[in-house]
């Protein structure tokens, strides 16, 4: 009997642990909860690598999470809370910010830098290409023809 009030005991101590604390949120109405559920996901934790708020347990993001309850329970809008959270944390906070000339160089500047290269590399190319293809003039090219049958004759007379 011991050995089973033992293993009870050691098992319930072993478990305690997974019952990790949950914030529970009560709501007025489903539409304030399905809000609250929407800006938890898009709202980005600032100081976890690409977690959301919803899914951070980081005490900033446990400090969001109810701010973002407190206003969605005073009825503000969904805009207006990111508003909120973009006016104290910047456009980082939102996981899909607006287009600006900012986010548009982020996105499209590594591409531009890319193609500068290339062509570049093409340019390049063709003017080597061009150089080295490009005709001798009859003076050089009779003066080549003319060291080609000396060292011609040279390696004759050698050769004998």
């Amino acid at each position: 009997m011991t050995r089973h009030t033992l293993f009870a005991l050691l098992f319930l101590i072993f478990c305690a642990p997974v019952n990790a604390a949950i914030d529970v949120y009560q709501f007025d109405s489903p539409a304030h909860e399905k809000q609250f559920q929407e800006l938890s996901h898009m709202l980005r934790c600032p100081k976890c690598q690409n977690n959301s708020i919803a899914d951070s347990n980081a005490d900033l993001a446990k400090d969001l999470r109810h701010k973002v309850y407190q206003m969605t329970k005073e009825g503000k809008t969904k805009q207006e809370i990111i508003d909120y959270m973009v006016a104290r944390y910047g456009e980082f906070i939102t996981y899909k910010p607006p287009m600006t000339i900012g986010t548009m160089i982020l996105w499209f500047g590594p591409l531009l830098v890319v193609l500068c290269g290339v062509l570049f590399l093409l340019v390049r190319s063709r003017r080597i290409s061009k150089e080295s293809h490009s005709e001798l003039n009859n003076d050089d090219h009779q003066a080549y023809v003319e060291t080609l049958i000396r060292n011609a004759e040279n390696n004759k007379e050698q050769g004998k």
